[in-house]
């Protein structure tokens, strides 16, 4: 299979990168061959350390920043040479809360409509305004507001020339659970209409809630593109954790080598093991126990996070 084929979505794509790097005048090469296509409807997020060349690629595809080498086509249109067409097609969510602070918030929506040359339209300007919660907000100015609405305001003003496709970048930086918890609903309700959504996150748990593919870019690579359930069931370990009736102070011979661990109070063993093998050896390990008159008061299983998986697969690289 091709390195192309691996990244390509089962669904039709909306967006299509292919063979994109940059390299800056200082010699600094931000990213290196990167190909990519997102399918239409899904929510797909891109996973990294600093500097792994995550906002340059953003920064890329919505024409902010023009490429060494490669193509970027939005719904079939080329970035560079059907910039207007293609760039109406994307909201995008910057990091920074840039906002005018003395506009209202229904003034600075309907006036990020007017900049992609879209009519005036107060209807779909109210509509997405109700749709973040933000209509109660309309007349009162911008630097009024909490950082959580302000970053609302920043979505309402992606959204209010209706494209198809919208970048978040970190967003929900600075907000706290609650709030977080509630633009992710926002997020699956704009999947749900048929948006297209590309976010970017330092909070691990935000894409393992979220995404229906990840992909994983370090070093200015994309190292990796998965579709979340089939990423952790390949990379992902299981822990099965057994809590005995009675303290040891040592584990007893004929148990695996390898993977077993025992705790300090000698109450709880922790068996680590693969769970693409054809073999776990949880039957051998439960057998062994059982010869060794090793009695098991509870067990129970955990699988491991998106979180391990991915600074596992950076350390790789590192």
């Amino acid at each position: 299979m091709s390195a192309i084929a691996k990244f390509m979505p089962a669904a039709p794509a909306i967006l299509q990168v292919r063979g994109l790097s940059k390299t800056y005048k200082g010699g600094f090469t931000a990213l290196k061959g990167i190909d990519l296509s997102i399918a239409k409807g899904e929510i797909f997020a891109l996973l990294g350390p600093n500097g792994a060349g995550k906002t340059t690629l953003i920064s890329i595809i919505c024409g902010l920043v023009t490429p060494t080498t490669g193509t970027v086509t939005v719904d079939g249109r080329d970035i560079a040479h059907d910039y207007r067409a293609a760039r109406s097609k994307i909201g995008l969510v910057p990091q920074e809360l840039t906002t005018d602070a003395f506009e209202t918030v229904f003034d600075t929506v309907s006036f990020s409509r007017g900049l992609f040359g879209r009519p005036r339209d107060d209807a779909v300007v109210e509509r997405v305004l109700r749709e973040l919660s933000l209509w109660k907000k309309k007349d009162n100015r911008i630097m009024t507001l909490s950082g959580g609405m302000k970053r609302r305001v920043l979505i309402a003003k992606a959204l209010a020339h209706e494209p198809e496709i919208l970048f978040l970048d970190e967003p929900t930086a600075g907000v706290d659970v609650e709030l977080r918890r509630e633009m992710w609903q926002v997020v699956r309700g704009l999947r749900d209409e048929g948006v297209t959504v590309i976010l970017t996150t330092h909070y691990i748990e935000e894409a393992e809630e979220m995404a229906d593919r990840i992909g994983v870019i370090t070093g200015g690579s994309l190292i990796l593109v998965e579709e979340k359930l089939e990423l952790m069931r390949k990379l992902g370990h299981k822990e099965l954790v057994l809590q005995l009736d009675a303290p040891l102070s040592a584990l007893p011979p004929g148990l695996p080598p390898q993977g077993l661990s025992l705790s300090p109070d000698g109450l709880t063993l922790t068996y680590t093991y693969d769970t693409r093998a054809e073999r776990t050896g949880i039957a051998a390990l439960m057998g062994t126990l059982a010869e060794n008159g090793l009695r098991i008061r509870d067990l129970s299983t955990k699988q491991s996070t998106l979180e391990e998986i991915f600074v596992s697969l950076v350390k790789e690289r590192a």
